[in-house]
């Protein structure tokens, strides 16, 4: 494997630390070998689908999220990684469990609906895939302290994995601007904080220039391309469990990086013969944090939004840096980047709990949200990523939440109080 550059081609040793390219400056990727992909276990990758009987497939063994060495979750992937799995950071991530939902599929028209919940990753979302690689390069490479900006969940996945490999964690957020669930987790795990008077864009930027190129202060934002490996491990796992690609897969978007590194994975797993079919990308942005949504449809020069404003934290980016990955993702799919209210995210996070019993947070709920208002046919089997635990973000939902009845400490109190 080596790195290479998405638009000259230019191509690096794994062991340089790069982010961007030395020859033009455009964004970096990892080039694995289709007889890596070929390599790897076949069989479901997360257990037996919940709520809903698997489909037609030939024999699966189960596999339960676990160690690096138990050969579970991310790691089961190993061969297809660019770091090695007996020097793996690992916290138990991945093998996270696909759900089938009926009841909400009906509501919303769609025949066979699953919601992949990344929440239930070990620090509540689906950056800890990318971290356990970022974090495994980072010591591999010697460096001393880890860093990155972040509007909530990358900072607490970071600082997580910065503790079990013993490195400093050092975390940028935009002031006032991050969900108290999720900077009490970077708190708990000791990370040097600092609350910038700005947006996440602003943050990015100056963590870009903290971090050094001789990879003393390793950069895990998701312009590392290390990272992106780890976070593609969804998209074999989607496919190992339905036993074969989805014919839809839709979900946030934000800084860009997760729906470039899941499509990374289909056209690996397509190329290797994994699957016979590649589906549709279709990315969601918040109406408030939309840039690439509206420079796809050709409203803007480039994707950038001075001043992105959301209820849905975790996407509140202005300025997403892997847009150009993301936007090749979307063309060569033929997709499309999306974007939706904050209203009608709060109404999708509520239908997800309601009727499915999946607590998410609001960026999570985008996906349910567009499929709602766009009642969009044609679409088969659609994946929706939820891309974090509704805990990481409580206000959000409590702000909407009805009043809490009160009542006197007898039956008949009780019973009128319930009407």
């Amino acid at each position: 494997m080596i790195q290479r550059c998405i638009q000259c081609g230019a191509t690096y040793p794994l062991e340089r630390v790069l982010y961007t390219c030395a020859a033009c400056g455009d964004l970096l990727e990892i080039a694995v070998d289709a007889e890596d992909v070929r390599r790897l276990p076949t069989g479901a990758a997360s257990g037996e689908v919940a709520g809903g009987p698997r489909p037609a497939r030939g024999p699966a063994t189960t596999l339960a999220a676990g160690s690096a060495g138990a050969a579970g979750g991310v790691w089961r992937y190993a061969a297809a990684l660019p770091v090695e799995a007996a020097q793996a950071i690992s916290l138990g991530e991945g093998a996270t469990r696909l759900h089938r939902c009926e009841r909400l599929g009906r509501e919303l028209g769609v025949d066979a609906l699953y919601v992949k919940t990344e929440g239930d990753n070990p620090t509540g979302s689906f950056k800890d895939r990318g971290m356990t690689v970022g974090v495994t390069q980072a010591r591999r490479i010697g460096a001393q302290s880890v860093a990155c900006a972040s509007t909530g969940n990358t900072s607490a996945s970071m600082a997580a994995y910065a503790a079990k490999a013993g490195l400093e964690a050092v975390v940028l957020v935009p002031d006032g601007k991050i969900a108290m669930g999720k900077l009490a987790q970077a708190v708990a795990h000791a990370a040097r904080i600092v609350q910038i008077a700005g947006n996440f864009d602003d943050a990015m930027r100056l963590v870009q220039e903290l971090s050094s190129g001789d990879g003393r202060t390793y950069l895990l934002n998701s312009i590392n391309p290390f990272r992106l490996e780890g976070q593609k491990t969804l998209a074999y796992e989607v496919c190992d469990t339905l036993g074969d690609a989805p014919d839809t897969i839709v979900l946030p978007l934000g800084n860009a990086g997760n729906i470039s590194a899941i499509w990374k994975g289909i056209c690996e797993f397509h190329l290797a013969g994994r699957i016979s079919r590649r589906p549709r990308m279709i990315g969601v942005q918040a109406a408030g944090a939309a840039p690439l949504a509206a420079f796809l449809r050709g409203q803007c020069r480039e994707p950038r939004m001075a001043d992105p404003e959301t209820i849905a934290s975790a996407i509140r980016i202005g300025a997403p840096v892997s847009w150009k990955k993301a936007a090749a993702a979307i063309t060569d799919s033929r997709g499309s980047a999306e974007s939706v209210t904050d209203e009608e995210i709060l109404r999708a996070q509520r239908d997800l709990a309601r009727l499915e019993g999946l607590f998410v947070e609001p960026s999570s709920a985008t996906p349910i949200a567009w499929l709602r208002r766009e009642r969009p046919t044609g679409l088969g089997t659609v994946v929706c990523v939820a891309t974090g635990h509704g805990l990481k973000d409580p206000d959000a939902v409590l702000r909407e939440a009805p009043n809490i009845t009160k009542a006197g400490a007898t039956l008949t109190e009780l019973r009128s109080a319930l009407g």
